[in-house]
């Protein structure tokens, strides 16, 4: 994808293209990179995040209110976002990067979700990069279960079906891909007696784990199974 349609696709119309350029410029690639736009960036999208959540959830105390953010804005959940927008066909990455496909590992994608949050702050301002942060939130915002905040999938998954003295779910690693040091385990949860089956994939066999869990439970609840 051109740096173009990449701006589109986060709905910001950069005056400054070189901000833009070096938000998407990896430190393997130069000097003239994007940590300092990541560091920037980091606290510009915490703190609009962190004002999302004051006005969306108005009686929650502030221990919830932080439980919340931090599931938001962790290297997870930036990733999910910096994948949807396709943020990795537009990095500049090192030789090296590029040997090991560093375009999509999460830790090189969510760095550079955050230094583009943190361009657009320099590029005009808090107001519209809290406009881009919003939108872009949106779906996730949405999703959030106040009730559930601590709990990963596995655990909430574990604790419904217990509680509904369904047996837990097995968990089978279905393939792993990648040299050693650039794994994707690909895993499947399996809950026989509902008849459901969930694959998810990640870094490690937790986060797939994890992945397929959350997709296991978001079927129990759209079946809306007992």
């Amino acid at each position: 994808m051109s740096q173009t349609g990449l701006e589109r696709q986060i709905g910001h119309d950069f005056k400054d293209k070189s901000l833009f350029n070096k938000a998407l410029t990896h430190r393997s690639h130069g000097s003239q990179n994007n940590e300092r736009l990541e560091f920037l960036g980091d606290g510009v999208l915490n703190f609009i995040v962190a004002t999302l959540l004051y006005h969306r959830f108005p009686k929650l105390p502030e221990g919830d209110l932080s439980r919340l953010r931090a599931h938001l804005v962790k290297e997870s959940t930036l990733c999910e976002i910096a994948q949807r927008l396709q943020v990795g066909e537009s990095l500049k990455l090192g030789e090296g990067e590029l040997k090991t496909a560093g375009w999509k590992r999460p830790s090189v994608l969510a760095d550079a979700f955050e230094a583009i949050i943190g361009a657009v702050f320099l590029d005009a301002g808090y107001e519209v990069a809290e406009s881009v942060v919003a939108r872009l939130f949106a779906s996730l915002l949405d999703q959030v279960d106040p009730k559930a905040i601590g709990k990963d999938a596995k655990s909430m998954l574990q604790e419904h079906l217990q509680g509904r003295k369904i047996e837990l779910p097995e968990y089978r690693v279905l393939g792993i891909e990648g040299e050693a040091h650039c794994q994707m385990f690909n895993v499947e949860c399996l809950i026989p007696k509902l008849h459901i089956s969930a694959k998810g994939h990640g870094s490690s066999r937790r986060i797939a784990e994890q992945e397929a869990a959350k997709l296991a439970y978001e079927q129990i609840l759209k079946e809306k199974l007992q």
